[in-house]
């Protein structure tokens, strides 16, 4: 076998560390891009925080904007603009900007006594209401319940039983596991077992009383019941006892017939116990769910100034990140300079990090802007004047890629007048209008819900009526389609939106 030796040329994409850091910030959420900060900070000596960006110079304090804090932006489509404070000079280690593409229920209770509450003279003060409401809206489940379990003495035995029952809830306040399974797994011996079991059935009595009323519940039956037994005493009330007992079905088929055949009651007696039911909580613990309190920090804010829309990023977002000049300067005095320190390869790459942060803002700030200039209806009139958009428009646009678009508009929000929404929100696809034209999606769901809102609850909109009324307006879309965006929308079908 012959060895020669051949020259080829060819072409392949190499993606270097920086280009590889790029894409990955630019990706992350805001959470996650405060937790990559944080572990930067933690393994870079090089790099620090700074809690506020001041203006060291006279000529920049003349040159700063007069605007408070936090609503420093740029206008859409706006030239000239200048920089955010964060965001800019050296504190991004001095780096020009690079293009760049590829980057996104109470009884008596054995053996557990109650003592009485001690009570105040004085009410709480404003700042202590205050207090409390902040120190509530933190309060997980668990702990709401630890803190009225503290005005009962309860021996430890007790005390232990009922932690057992908390611990079994689940995030919506029911209770996963059954009373025999709880015992079976902390009790081997018969007897030990049953004993549990007792104080097991008197704690989920107690676990029961307690607020928020429906907690501990086996299933939604229970838990309805539990609720209706704390409202005043009624005929009503006790109609919708019954039917939560026995035939939530026929009510969830909105059966009046059956319903009134089932509980001897007559009609107005059903429409009051409905109205009972429908103001019940099939969740008691949801307000105490962590996903469910938190709120979404929105990356853009957009302001109207006049005629034209201000885009704005979002300060709080931001990470105020530069260069520890105490290390810098010492390694630049050393012998041999940066390139000759072991240190000096971290230096590098807090300016990388930092130039990265910057070049993440500055592309989710000029595809804000583009998506603003696209939607100007939106931001006018509401979702009804959204119109089709698809990530290429915005690509092809800006000279970017369109996968840098999908990565820039997932997990970013955009604060409107009208609400804040993930950037991924103003894109849909198009349906045919009479006129030639096309309507987005976005649009289309916006009428359904807006016809299903004006309807005769006697005689709720079926999918059919929902695509002639569409029809109407000249927007051509089949009743698969108006099907799929209502389920999307949560909306429940004709027959179940039919009142009693």
């Amino acid at each position: 076998m012959k060895q020669t030796l051949q020259v080829r040329l060819s072409q392949h994409l190499a993606l270097t560390p920086q280009l590889q850091q790029s894409i990955r910030l630019l990706q992350l959420s805001t959470l996650e891009l405060n937790q990559e900060v944080e572990q930067m900070l933690a393994t870079n000596p090089l790099l620090e925080t700074e809690e506020e960006f001041t203006v060291s110079t006279p000529e920049l304090a003349a040159n700063a904007p007069a605007e408070p804090s936090g609503e420093t932006g740029t206008d859409a489509g706006g030239e000239g603009a200048e920089a955010t404070p964060e965001l800019s000079g050296d504190d991004f280690g001095g780096t020009e900007r690079e293009d760049w593409e590829n980057g996104t229920e109470r009884d008596d209770f054995d053996g557990i006594r109650e003592l009485p509450s001690n009570s105040s003279s004085s009410g709480p003060s404003d700042d202590d209401g205050e207090r409390e409401s902040q120190e509530s809206a933190e309060t997980t489940l668990a702990e709401h319940l630890a803190q009225q379990l503290a005005g009962h003495h309860l021996s430890l035995e007790d005390r232990a039983v009922m932690q057992l029952l908390i611990e079994s809830l689940t995030e919506d306040g029911y209770l996963e596991d059954t009373l025999e399974e709880i015992a079976a797994a902390f009790a081997d011996d018969e007897e030990d077992r049953e004993e549990l079991l007792d104080r097991l059935r008197i704690a989920l009595r107690l676990l029961q009383s307690l607020e928020p009323a429906g907690i501990g519940a086996r299933d939604l039956s229970e838990c309805l019941v539990l609720q209706l037994r704390a409202l005043p005493k009624s005929a009503g009330q006790v109609i919708a006892i019954l039917i939560c007992k026995s035939h939530l079905e026929l009510l969830a088929r909105r059966d009046m017939r059956r319903l009134m055949a089932e509980t001897g009651a007559d009609e107005v007696l059903l429409r009051e116990a409905q109205a009972l039911i429908t103001q019940l909580e099939p969740k008691p613990g949801r307000r105490f769910a962590q996903g469910a309190a938190a709120a979404i920090v929105p990356d853009v804010i957009v302001r109207k100034s006049g005629r034209e829309f201000r885009v704005m990023l979002n300060p709080e977002v931001a990470p105020k990140l530069r260069i520890n000049e105490l290390y810098a300067n010492a390694l630049r005095a050393t012998r041999g300079g940066i390139s000759n320190s072991p240190l000096g390869g971290q230096l590098q790459e807090a300016r990388w990090f930092i130039k990265n942060i910057q070049q993440r803002f500055d592309t989710i700030l000029r595809v804000s802007q583009a998506i603003v200039e696209r939607q100007r209806g939106f931001f006018t009139h509401g979702e009804l004047a959204m119109k089709p958009l698809v990530l290429r428009e915005i690509a092809d646009e800006l000279g970017l890629h369109e996968s840098t678009i999908s990565r820039v508009t997932t997990a970013k929000y955009m604060a409107t007048s009208w609400g804040t929404f993930e950037l991924k929100y103003f894109f849909g696809s198009g349906l045919s209008t009479d006129a030639g034209g096309e309507a987005s999606s976005t649009a289309v769901r916006a009428l359904i819900k807006q016809f299903v809102a004006a309807e005769d609850v006697k005689k709720p909109l079926s999918d059919s009526a929902l695509a002639a009324m569409l029809e109407e307006q000249g927007i051509q879309c089949a009743r698969r389609t108006v099907a799929k965006y209502r389920e999307g929308m949560k909306i429940a079908p004709a027959n179940l939106r039919k009142a009693m």
